[in-house]
């Protein structure tokens, strides 16, 4: 008798066991965000360990790409389309007890157009010229002409919703209105959060949540061989896929991005300021060499800074062909028969470190001479982005649909043409699919023929997790691991 409850106890216990699924997990990304606030800092990573998890915006995008309602349940457009009404949702709370109200939606609005912002991303804000609150929870943005892209740009990383009275630290600690509460940053190896247990939406499956930072690639192996982390999402190499495909262990998730992986010009510096520099500089790139020999196959070749995968996309390949020979005679034309010298800087990530040793040697068959210096992602931001201290650097842009940085002339490529900007403002004035669609043809023709950059490829992005877990993205339309809909299996 003893002994049949004593087994049948232990089976009790053993059949609860597994049917409580696992409610943590620890996720691996190859780069650490240089701080925490996703609406005054460039990097990728920021957005990729927030956006949706801790921080969200009036509208947010969804695993394939839509916008859908976020912290605003509704909206109202004018006739015109020069008004936004936004309806807030009732309810919501940060994360450190305070209300989500309109006066925060005014807030984070004003601050990213104001003239001393540090978003990154100013230009979306560009045509607000007013934000006025209704009541608490009602909103109105008036624009300064219609813009059929406004409800897109509000679900970037750089118009989520934050609150003034944690402002002054949102850097180093980030309080948002997600389904995540941030918990600890060990600066150099991780960030914690935990479920917000006031949440307005949806409650998450996972309690717990670790982001570790591995930027090695062979470190990145092992730690997924050891099943020290539960998904590396975004794995840096490529060559160790077939690997993982073929253990029982793992999944592989192979998707695409919104990452324009690019060869960048300083359009402001010499001799970057000559076309005929710049095309020889893209006629010189292999494309596929470097897509096979830094990616292993991983990538689509571009013509242009466009997803491929996008409708409006112009296949303007034939513009940039590898043809060594003719881009030393543009370097020639250009008063540089014997080539010149020039700086490339390279970012921690897989793509620019493993491509840029390539490209310097394609470089180095025309003519042109490159001092490579490899970069930390806080000092690529500081020299490249901020300061343009640079010849040449390789960098992918994961930000959706983001050919309108082309617009800006103190951007860190310094383009800025002013043919191109009137391109793009007519393209925010206009909302006829049909009418769009040529503008965006036109702005991709007119970047191209212009060599603003060289243009390699579409980031392919690979996620390798253990076989049990289920809701991480496949593809991402917006930099971002987002957690809200990930869960365990039995």
């Amino acid at each position: 008798m003893t002994i049949r409850t004593t087994l049948t106890a232990s089976l009790l216990a053993l059949t609860a066991g597994m049917a409580a699924a696992q409610t943590d997990i620890t996720v691996a990304i190859q780069l650490e965000p240089p701080n925490l606030d996703p609406t005054g800092g460039a990097a990728q990573a920021i957005d990729s360990v927030l956006y949706s998890n801790v921080f969200e915006g009036l509208t947010r995008f969804m695993a394939d790409g839509s916008v859908v309602p976020g912290l605003a349940h509704s909206w109202d457009i004018s006739e015109g389309g020069t008004v936004y009404t936004f309806n807030l949702r009732e309810g919501v709370t940060f994360h450190d007890g305070t209300t989500m109200d309109a006066e925060d939606v005014k807030f984070s609005l004003d601050r990213a157009r104001a003239e001393d912002s540090t978003n990154a991303q100013k230009g979306l804000f560009a045509g607000i010229t007013d934000v006025t609150v209704v009541d608490p929870l009602t909103v109105q943005v008036t624009l300064d002409g219609p813009n059929g892209m406004f409800l897109f740009n509000m679900a970037w990383g750089d118009a989520v919703i934050v609150a003034p009275e944690s402002i002054e630290t949102i850097a180093s600690n980030p309080i948002g209105t997600g389904a995540f509460v941030f918990d600890e940053w060990v600066q150099g190896d991780r960030i914690e959060m935990s479920r917000n247990e006031s949440y307005w939406g949806d409650a998450p499956a996972l309690e717990s949540a670790t982001f570790k930072f591995i930027s090695d690639p062979t470190a990145a192996f092992a730690a997924v061989m050891a099943e020290d982390v539960d998904a590396f999402v975004g794995f840096p190499a490529p060559e160790n896929l077939p690997q993982f495909e073929a253990d029982p262990r793992f999944q592989v998730l192979s998707g695409n991005t919104e990452g324009e992986t690019i060869l960048a010009m300083n359009n402001g510096m010499a001799p970057f300021d000559n076309v005929l520099v710049r095309q020889a500089v893209s006629l010189a790139i292999d494309r596929d060499a470097i897509i096979n020999g830094a990616m292993f196959g991983q990538g689509t070749p571009i013509g242009t800074h466009f997803a491929p995968h996008n409708p409006d996309y112009l296949d303007l390949l034939e513009l940039s062909p590898h043809d060594p020979e003719r881009a030393r005679e543009l370097l020639a034309e250009a008063g540089f028969p014997d080539g010149f010298t020039t700086t490339l800087k390279l970012p921690p990530p897989s793509y620019a470190r493993r491509g840029g040793e390539i490209i310097a040697s394609q470089l180095r068959a025309v003519g042109i001479e490159t001092e490579i210096t490899n970069v930390e992602w806080a000092q690529w931001l500081e020299e490249v982005f901020g300061n343009k201290d640079y010849g040449l650097t390789i960098v992918s842009h994961t930000e959706p649909m983001d050919i309108g940085i082309y617009a800006n002339p103190d951007y860190y490529f310094q383009y800025g043409d002013p043919a191109f900007v009137a391109i793009m403002d007519e393209l925010n004035a206009t909302t006829d699919p049909e009418g769009r669609t040529a503008l965006l043809h036109d702005a991709q023709r007119m970047i191209s023929e212009n060599y603003v950059n060289g243009y390699l490829f579409e980031l392919a992005i690979a996620t390798v997790a253990k076989a049990g877990l289920s809701g991480l993205w496949l593809n991402q339309p917006t930099a971002s691991v987002d957690l809200t809909g990930v869960s365990w299996s039995n």
